[in-house]
């Protein structure tokens, strides 16, 4: 089965085609980075516009690069939510409209589901990878997330701990605001913090006053970002901090962020007694944080299983990839074509992934 899909959740016009859930025919990706670069951040409806450009260009090549027509494609996948509102709004019509045009199953898909399937995809030329064992934690990690869950099989998950304010992501982007680096902020952060002392400052960690096991894996990052806030004001006398002071600020923030990620990994892990964990989501890709958790894990001998760094940040391969189960039972119960009632389909801005998976409309 071959499922056409389309992304567009945030600021990455994206379309994929993946064959079978996993094997990645094409994924090409439109970045709107240097559009929202001067900005500090994503702007909304500077996202929509650009997907309006942009997304029948990316369809278009999606299909020009897997060689493939309508005609050899069985179903087309959409990002429902969550995300910003008019960015999805975006990508649903269009999904809608060629899922009409072209007589084909249109299958709703949650986008943290396909961060956690995106472990599980692989190109043409390679072997398909034994992907973490049944069940597992996967942490999804991201600008907009940064959530654990139990992930029982391929359409069945439970969450297990959400942030209570702000996204790991978020904060690496706010914190290279505050020191005038750029967007977006995680890739930056992690380079200038290299040469830096990570022990140089002792920022907090969160402790939540209502205990019990769910406060033992909840997250919360609006703290730390205000600890680093505190120390630039407070040292604000001598400039924001250039060279070494910049370095140990900079690698002490991500030692405190990364520390928190691990610890409330570790500890999921050991209360679903998993032997396995996936990280997923943009900020995945910090090597850092992709060490420290697998050298953390291994002392618990727990395996860590990380997607490649391209189908961690936002894509439409693990929209695909995702949509496979679900448009296998779609197809089943209602046939081949096009339903009528996927006319009515609306964007979910705000879906919580706590269920199982089935196509919600």
């Amino acid at each position: 089965m071959k499922i056409l899909a389309i992304e567009t959740s945030c600021d990455e016009t994206a379309c994929a085609i993946v064959e079978d859930g996993h094997r990645v025919l094409a994924d090409p990706v439109a970045t709107q980075i240097e559009v929202h670069a001067r900005y500090g951040g994503v702007v909304p409806e500077l996202a929509s516009r650009n997907h309006v450009v942009d997304i029948v260009p990316v369809v278009r090549q999606a299909l020009s690069d897997a060689g493939l027509t309508w005609a050899d494609i069985d179903a087309i996948g959409i990002t429902r939510g969550p995300g910003l509102v008019g960015a999805l709004l975006v990508g649903l019509q269009v999904a809608k409209a060629l899922a009409f045009a072209h007589d084909k199953p249109l299958v709703p898909v949650h986008h943290l589901a396909g961060h956690l399937h995106a472990v599980f995809l692989h190109r043409p030329d390679e072997p398909k990878p034994a992907g973490p064992a049944w069940p597992h934690v996967a942490l999804a990690v991201s600008g907009g997330h940064t959530a654990l869950y139990r992930v029982d099989d391929p359409t069945t998950v439970h969450q297990l701990s959400n942030t209570r304010d702000d996204a790991a992501g978020e904060a690496f982007d706010k914190v290279s605001r505050m020191l005038g680096l750029g967007y977006p902020g995680g890739p930056v952060v992690e380079r200038l913090a290299r040469p830096g002392d990570p022990e140089a400052i002792r920022f907090p960690q969160p402790r939540f006053k209502d205990g019990g096991p769910r406060a033992q894996l909840d997250f919360s990052f609006s703290g730390l970002k205000t600890a680093v806030l505190t120390w630039i004001k407070r040292h604000a006398a001598e400039g924001l901090p250039e060279g070494q002071a910049r370095a140990d600020l900079l690698a002490s923030f991500q030692r405190a962020a990364v520390d928190q990620l691990v610890l409330r990994t570790r500890r999921a892990a050991a209360q679903v007694g998993a032997g396995d964990v996936v990280l997923s989501g943009g900020v995945a890709c910090n090597s850092v944080l992709r060490q420290r958790m697998r050298d953390a894990l291994a002392e618990d001998g727990v395996a860590l299983q990380v997607p490649r760094p391209r189908w961690c940040t936002d894509n439409a391969a693990m929209i695909a990839g995702a949509a496979f189960a679900n448009a296998q039972a779609r197809i089943a119960a209602l046939g081949p074509g096009h339903a009528p009632e996927d006319r009515r389909m609306t964007a979910i801005a705000s879906w919580r992934l706590h269920r199982p998976l089935e196509a919600a409309r």
